[in-house]
């Protein structure tokens, strides 16, 4: 079969086939500590599940408005009114089966061939495989580390934003590297977007897991609510990763372009997932925020632990729950250094350079995982490489 060639530009996540390798030395008896995957290790709170359950007992299995069910988006333009100040309403919502759509349709909605994107990086990697796959034109913003904090490139995104830029991919807290957009950056990011004229995708899947500060968008910002889509979710907040349940905030313009595609491809998001994301959002909050203070702990752990380790240099993650240490202390290249850590250590990571070519000379080391368990992965690494350098040493 050929395939058509566009799908050669299609990249992927590197997380699923590291996590296929490590389960391949479990089954072959091996202990092995996962780092490397993004998803919180908490049980959905029981009232969610319950809600969920008896929308099924109740017969809330047959198809949904594409664009939702207007509860649902009630109260996803509630919940964005309070904690972020948007203004919205319902048909300023579109949800759709999981976060991830949101990057596709809208990139799908808006670009050509040959317009330019910017986008962070390293960052997720689905923002680049789009870019690539729709044949659009890269242009890839870094990070800054300083005073043990990542920082994006505001001055070098900026300088690169000009009339030929469509796009511009925001996101914060950001996954690697936990940086957080500061009020300032946000405003002169939004005074660059409007004097160009570009849209903006906020991915803020993980605004609510902050840890030293209040969570601002820039779709509040003058000049930003028409121009600004913003992209949330369930499975972060609320461990619902397996329920697919995500959405995007956009202007009211452009939500019935991106409903039209949900139509085209997925029809709607399931019925009971949709009433279990109106408990999330409605009811009691305890559980989530117990989840952020254990994370915060977990963080604080892992910098700490991985700055005792010699070659490694871990900033301070501001939100997510990511860790992005610089290990080019170790004389090795992330790719070896990653695989170094599974084969070696019993520890899964992943390459910095799974998100993106900015990426070299780092490790992502997901702390979604107990504090027994990442006490335990710390001195795995700390004692492989102690190792590694006694054989070097010998050699």
């Amino acid at each position: 079969m050929q395939l058509a060639r566009r799908m050669e530009r299609l990249g992927t996540e590197t997380a699923f086939e590291v996590l296929g390798r490590a389960r391949a030395l479990e089954r072959e008896g091996r202990s092995i500590i996962h780092l490397e995957i993004g998803e919180p290790d908490f049980n959905t709170p029981p009232n969610v599940t319950l809600a969920g359950v008896r929308a099924l007992s109740e017969g809330e299995t047959h198809y949904s408005p594409s664009a939702g069910i207007e509860p649902l988006r009630e109260a996803i333009a509630l919940d964005q009114s309070r904690r972020k100040g948007i203004v919205a309403g319902p048909n300023n919502v579109v949800v759709t089966p999981g976060a991830k759509p949101i990057i596709f349709y809208l990139m799908l909605a808006l670009l050509e061939a040959g317009d330019e994107v910017i986008y962070p990086n390293p960052g997720f990697p689905i923002y680049e495989s789009m870019v690539d796959f729709l044949g659009a034109a890269r242009v890839p913003i870094g990070f800054i580390e300083r005073d043990g904090r990542f920082y994006w490139d505001v001055d070098d995104a900026v300088g690169r934003m000009t009339r030929q830029t469509k796009l511009m991919i925001m996101n914060s807290p950001s996954n690697p590297t936990g940086a957080v957009l500061t009020p300032d950056d946000l405003r002169r990011l939004a005074e660059a977007a409007v004097a160009n004229d570009v849209i903006v995708l906020s991915d803020e899947i993980y605004s609510r897991i902050l840890y030293d500060a209040e969570f601002h968008s820039i779709a509040t910002l003058p000049g930003m609510p028409e121009r600004t889509v913003i992209l949330d979710g369930f499975s972060k907040t609320y461990a619902m990763t397996g329920w697919r349940l995500g959405y995007g905030v956009m202007p009211e313009s452009l939500a019935p372009s991106i409903s039209r595609l949900i139509t085209n491809c997925d029809s709607c998001t399931a019925t009971f997932t949709q009433m279990a994301g109106v408990e999330a959002l409605v009811g009691p909050q305890e559980v989530p925020e117990a989840m952020v203070a254990e994370f915060r702990r977990r963080r604080d752990l892992m910098v700490a632990g991985l700055n005792d380790i010699r070659g490694f240099q871990a900033a301070t993650p501001g939100g997510a729950f990511y860790v992005f240490p610089d290990i080019r202390g170790t004389g090795m290249s992330s790719r070896e250094a990653a695989d170094f850590l599974l084969y070696d250590a019993g520890v899964a990571a992943l390459s910095g350079t799974a998100f993106g070519a900015n990426g070299e000379g780092y490790l992502r080391l997901s702390y979604a995982n107990s504090l027994e368990n990442l006490q335990e992965a710390l001195q795995r690494i700390k004692t492989a490489l102690e190792s590694r350098s006694a054989a070097l040493v010998s050699s």
